[in-house]
C-alpha cells in the first residue's frame, strides 16, 4: 500500500480494454479538457461570471472532485475513477453510495470522451464499478438515471440488464423534462452470462472507509 492515509488511491479496476484508477487531482485538468458539451453538470454547483464556457465547466469538474473527498463519510460517499485505455485518460466513471450501509444501493455517473464513443468502453466502465459494487462492497441494488433523450446512457444501462424503475418530472434549465430511472438487482447481475472479467486490486485497506 502506497497511500496509507487515503488507501482509495491504491484501488484499481481492470477490464479487458480499460484500467480504472481512483481519480487524483492531476487528472482533473485533462478530464476538464475532455468533458463533452453534452454532459450535464451538477446544477447545485455554483456559477461564476466567466465568459469562457469551457473554463466554467472545468471549474465544476474540479469542485465536484474536491467535494467527493472532502465530504466523504462511511454512510455517504462518491468514488470517482479515471478511466484509461492503453495509458490514455479517456473518461470518468463514478460510483456513489447514499446511506449505503443501510440501503446497500449504489448509483453511478459516467463521462466518456467523444473520440472514443461507440466502442463498448461505456459498458466496460460500468461493468467495472458494478463488479466492485456487487463484489467486495456486497451491494444489493444499483440504480441509475438519465434524461429521456440521453439514448446512449439509457442504452448502456439496458444492455447491462437494468430494468425500468419509474420516471419523474425534473427541472432542466428553465423548464422541466422527464428523468428516466432504472435499477439492477444483485441476482440479475449475477445471472448475466456476458459479464467481462474485472480485476479488483487494493480494496481491503479501503473497507473501513465504506463502513464495512
Amino acid at each position: 500500500m502506497t497511500h496509507s492515509y487515503w488507501p482509495l488511491f491504491d484501488l484499481r479496476l481492470a477490464t479487458p480494454d480499460l484500467t480504472l484508477t481512483v481519480a487524483t487531482e492531476p487528472d482533473q485538468a485533462t478530464l476538464s479538457d475532455l468533458l463533452p458539451d453534452d454532459v450535464e453538470l451538477d446544477p447545485a454547483l455554483p456559477e461564476y461570471a466567466i465568459d469562457d464556457l469551457r473554463i466554467r465547466r472545468g471549474i465544476s469538474t474540479h469542485q465536484s472532485y474536491w467535494m467527493a473527498y472532502g465530504t466523504w463519510r462511511p454512510e455517504s460517499w462518491m468514488l470517482p475513477f479515471s478511466v484509461f485505455r492503453a495509458g490514455e485518460l479517456i473518461g470518468l466513471q463514478r460510483l456513489e453510495g447514499n446511506d449505503f450501509a443501510t440501503t446497500r444501493t449504489v448509483d453511478s455517473f459516467s463521462m466518456l470522451s467523444r473520440s472514443v464513443r461507440g466502442k463498448g468502453y461505456g459498458k466496460q466502465m460500468r461493468d467495472a464499478v458494478l463488479a466492485l459494487a456487487f463484489g467486495p462492497l456486497a451491494a444489493e441494488r444499483a440504480i441509475t438515471s438519465a434524461w429521456q433523450d440521453n439514448l446512449a446512457s439509457l442504452g448502456v444501462s439496458r444492455a447491462l440488464g437494468y430494468v425500468p424503475n419509474g420516471e419523474a418530472l425534473c427541472r432542466r434549465g428553465d423548464g422541466v423534462d422527464v428523468m428516466v430511472h432504472l435499477r439492477l438487482d444483485r441476482a440479475d447481475w449475477l445471472a448475466r452470462s456476458d459479464r467481462p472479467p474485472v480485476e479488483i486490486d487494493g480494496f481491503e485497506p479501503c473497507r473501513p472507509l465504506f463502513g464495512l
